[in-house]
């Protein structure tokens, strides 16, 4: 699990930072990088949705996890708890609260890709922590940004981080078998889509509900068995 703390830590760090910055950015210089995120977000997104090799699998999974999501309110569900945990961070006054869009846009970031899911079965099947720890050198520098940007949404992110890498690493004897590359190719693709939707998100262009569509990330692992 070292690998996993460390990257956890290092986002902590990162958005700390970033969160310190954030208090001498004028609200037309945070406006402007705002936009910036949004193209780099479109930038990762589009990157890293070339790396699916099947797009029937890319579809079902956006179908199917989008229908699910919204069948049980996935979006508002996840609104109505940032709502209560903002409270500790936002107060009245501060303007626009970007909460929200900083966890999401943080954790699919640093959850989605190969870093994520090899790194932690590297840790977890022989204790080597090195993708994990380039990862999160990496994760730690764009908390920075981010947070400076959109935000304490941004430090829950390693909460996420934490449990997902984590699951994988202690799991990863069981989970090794079904994650092969092309699931792991075609989860990156899935959730490239999504952050391609927070990067229009971003610019204002659209108004998706990313959360709705969270599960799509997982659903390749089951179709990679059978297609």
């Amino acid at each position: 699990m070292l690998g996993t703390i460390v990257n956890a830590a290092a986002i902590l760090a990162g958005g700390t930072i970033g969160l310190l910055l954030k208090k001498g950015i004028p609200e037309r210089v945070s406006s402007g990088i705002m936009q910036g995120l949004g193209l780099i977000c479109l930038y990762i997104g589009i990157s890293g949705s070339l790396e699916g090799e099947n797009a029937l699998i890319a579809t079902i999974s956006i179908v199917a996890g989008g229908a699910i999501g919204m069948l049980l309110d996935f979006d508002g569900r996840f609104t109505r708890l940032v709502c209560k945990v903002e409270t500790k961070f936002h107060k009245p006054g501060d303007g626009t609260s970007t909460f929200g869009e900083g966890f999401i846009t943080a954790t699919l970031l640093f959850c989605v890709g190969a870093m994520a899911v090899v790194g932690s079965l590297n840790s977890g099947l022989t204790g080597n922590h090195e993708v994990l720890f380039t990862k999160s050198l990496l994760d730690g520098v764009s908390a920075v940004v981010f947070a400076s940007t959109l935000g304490a949404g941004v430090l829950l992110s390693a909460v996420a981080v934490f449990v997902y890498q984590g699951a994988i690493t202690l799991l990863a004897q069981f989970v090794a078998p079904v994650l092969s590359s092309s699931a792991i190719a075609e989860m990156t693709c899935v959730g490239s889509l999504l952050i391609i939707g927070i990067g229009l998100n971003l610019l204002k262009i659209t108004k998706i509900k990313v959360m709705d569509f969270i599960l799509a990330i997982f659903i390749p692992i089951g179709l990679c068995l059978f297609m």
